[in-house]
């Protein structure tokens, strides 16, 4: 076994990205939130993520750094990521968008931060104490999480079910009902997740290459940096400012969501050919274009969810999502590595990336009422005292046939 010998004041380039072992977005958080409840929930993945970086800094081989910081500390932040985003949708209604939009922005501001302080951490403490330090840092999740007002759930069929017949499948039943897997058998839920996760193979793209683009343009290193920094600075804006003009009401979400997500298809084609000419001017209004549209999606993309699946099905349906969309995202990059690669050049990878981006519009545009120009009803949990009243009622009204046709037979 290898073991680990940097310099006191470099980090392993290893654990970076050993952190992304266990994707941050699964549907585990959720299924625990719609088992037991999300205070809980949160303040576990809090105690995990702490936990995992505080180990990471003793760690001596590279497997010690998957395991913890990829394992504990990403399955951890697996456990917080979906019932915060749940959390502030459940408790906002008139400006949910809005609500989203500054959770998210937080995040971007944070991104920001967070190179600088672990540069000046390692450089001041080495990079085991700069994890330590980072895992005290997360330890604040805790905290955070015993702050969440409790939600009243409607798991009570399913725990009937499971005391009453203990079995294999009553607990299978159970699972799934938690998980909420019965929306991957929904059209609409299907259709908005298949358009959502074409998106996102290509979204991620300008963040990867952008830089590198850029200096394969010509640009020098400080100005291919800073076209990546004013795209994130946008982004940021973006997200604000979409959710507030979208809570305005003017236009139905997934409306807004297809406009923001064709615009940004645009703006990442245009983005190799904006450099084709060497004006830097040009490679920066579009940079910041397409920073603007990718953060205003963002905002609505999860709020969204609650009105193809309704607001008791949103933890669930957010878990599944964000599963299925991450995977795609984690297709993109190589995909545009590859035809760099093929090409000698990122025309064809942003285009590409791009062209995903439009085809996911276009599959949402299938979604039941689409083009109306009001947002149809949210579907509703149907419990098994409406089904039993649903059922009795039919068979009054198949009883009552009968003497109908006799006395018109007669």
């Amino acid at each position: 076994m290898r073991v680990l010998r940097p310099s006191p004041g470099s980090p392993p380039r290893a654990w970076q990205h050993s952190s992304s072992s266990v994707s941050h977005h699964c549907p585990l958080g959720a299924a625990l939130c719609n088992a037991y409840d999300a205070r809980l929930v949160v303040m576990t993945g809090g105690c995990l993520a702490g936990l995992g970086l505080i180990l990471a800094s003793q760690a001596t081989c590279l497997v010690h750094l998957y395991l913890t910081m990829g394992v504990i500390s990403g399955l951890g932040w697996g456990l917080v990521f979906t019932p915060m985003v749940a959390t502030v949708m459940a408790n906002f209604t008139r400006r949910r968008t809005l609500a989203l939009g500054l959770a998210f922005s937080s995040i971007g501001l944070s991104s920001f931060a967070f190179n600088p302080l672990f540069q000046l951490l390692v450089e001041k403490y080495a990079w085991r104490g700069a994890l330590l330090i980072l895992g005290g840092l997360s330890l604040n999740i805790v905290p955070c999480g015993a702050l969440i007002r409790p939600q009243q759930r409607s798991k009570a069929p399913a725990k009937v079910d499971s005391v009453s017949r203990p079995s294999c499948a009553s607990v299978m039943h159970r699972v799934s009902s938690y998980l909420e897997l019965s929306l991957l058998f929904e059209r609409p839920y299907i259709t908005y997740t298949l358009g959502i996760t074409l998106l996102n193979v290509g979204y991620f793209v300008p963040y990867f290459h952008l830089v590198a683009h850029s200096r394969h343009a010509g640009f020098s290193e400080y100005q291919a940096a800073f076209v990546m920094s004013a795209a994130g600075a946008s982004d940021i804006l973006g997200r604000v400012a979409s959710g507030w003009f979208s809570d305005l009401g003017h236009f139905r979400l997934i409306h807004l969501l297809s406009m923001w997500t064709t615009l940004g298809g645009v703006f990442i084609m245009l983005l190799p050919v904006s450099s084709l000419s060497g004006s830097y001017s040009a490679l920066m209004v579009i940079s910041l274009l397409y920073g603007f549209c990718s953060g205003a999606l963002t905002s609505v993309v999860f709020a969204v969810v609650p009105m193809i699946v309704g607001v008791e099905r949103m933890m669930g349906g957010l878990g599944l999502l964000q599963l299925i969309e991450s995977g795609a995202g984690l297709l993109g990059t190589p995909l545009s590595g590859f035809l760099k690669d093929v090409t000698g050049n990122y025309v064809a990878s942003f285009m590409v990336a791009g062209s995903f981006l439009i085809l996911g519009t276009l599959t949402m545009a299938t979604l039941p009422h689409y083009f109306s120009c009001t947002d149809p009803p949210p579907p509703q949990r149907r419990s098994p005292d409406d089904k039993d009243k649903g059922l009795h009622s039919e068979s009054e009204q198949m009883n009552s046939l009968p003497s109908d046709t006799n006395h018109r037979g007669v």
